[in-house]
């Protein structure tokens, strides 16, 4: 019987490959560094060429007031402490840490820019992993927290979210002055996402250093449409526009907020069980539509993401 050849595109366009993590040979201490992007092609298509490994990040929370605590109960012994949160998420197998420090927050509990310096601090001196760093969402006070936060973290090349269309200039300045990375958010638009690489590539930043956020909606909560969204940012990179052709992260943890996910009902089944699959369903979706770096909330989440990787990368 003849063999079927497989149709393959020849695509013109390839994604960039960001470095996350210095070792002590480049002036850091972790103990390795991570290449994200290199993608030649849609998502797991062996025979067009994949780029280097997704990567999953265990996600951090300096404060957990008003988060759901069935997602993070697996943590609960640990009475949150930051640092054996790290160490835990280590133990799992994240390939990063995730921090979010919502204590900054005027609202949550308007912590100072001096102690958010010191808890990432305290993390990176706890664990060897690359570091994601978010603030707690006062653009203000963020812009401080991210200048202070990438001086203390000079040569380790960490990355700093998240820059946004009307607050980009003061967190691109900080990475760029530090050797760190940056996560550039948009919201759920080709355009949008296009326009805020622009306006940093504008401003100096080199595409080389920024992973894209476009928002991924959780599953019930507009998954398909930030699936395409997610499809056709790659398609669109994959085909040359230059300006689209850098990796993409997606932050599954929104997961969480979805009703169906943590509602208590009998006959749903554990809602442990249930909201930790919501959340790896939603990394799933971000997997095969293009996401390089996914931020995840549940031990459970992430073990499962784990073996998808490894499967659809056919390893």
């Amino acid at each position: 019987m003849a063999k079927i050849p497989i149709p393959k595109e020849k695509w013109s366009g390839k994604i960039e490959t960001v470095v996350v993590g210095n070792t002590p040979e480049e002036g850091g201490s972790r103990s390795s560094q991570l290449m994200l992007g290199g993608d030649v092609g849609m998502p797991f298509l062996s025979y067009e060429g994949v780029g280097h490994r997704q990567r999953l990040a265990g996600e951090i929370l300096d404060s957990v007031e008003g988060i759901p605590e069935i997602s993070i109960a697996p943590f609960n012994e640990l009475s949150y402490d930051v640092v054996e949160w790290a160490k835990r998420w280590k133990d799992l197998g994240a390939d990063m840490i995730c921090l979010k420090l919502r204590s900054l927050d005027p609202e949550i509990e308007d912590a100072s820019v001096e102690k958010a310096v010191e808890t990432v601090n305290n993390i990176l001196n706890a664990v060897d992993l690359p570091l994601i760093v978010y603030g707690g969402g006062n653009r203000e006070k963020d812009a401080h927290a991210m200048e202070a936060i990438s001086n203390a973290c000079a040569g380790e090349r960490i990355l700093l979210a998240q820059a946004e269309e009307d607050a980009y200039k003061s967190i691109s300045a900080a990475a760029t002055a530090n050797g760190h990375g940056l996560i550039a958010y948009s919201n759920l638009d080709v355009n949008l996402a296009k326009q805020m690489n622009i306006l940093l590539a504008d401003f100096g930043t080199k595409l080389d250093n920024v992973l894209m956020d476009p928002l991924m909606a959780a599953l019930g909560m507009g998954l398909e449409y930030s699936y395409s969204v997610n499809e056709r940012i790659r398609l669109a990179a994959l085909m040359s526009d230059r300006m689209l052709q850098t990796p993409m992260c997606c932050d599954l943890t929104s997961a969480w907020e979805a009703r169906e996910a943590t509602e208590e009902e009998e006959s749903w089944g554990d809602p442990s069980e249930r909201g930790s699959w919501w959340e790896a369903t939603t990394g799933l979706a971000a997997l095969v539509s293009g996401a390089n770096l996914l931020i995840v909330r549940h031990p459970r989440s992430m073990e499962i993401l784990q073996d998808a990787i490894v499967e659809l990368r056919g390893e």
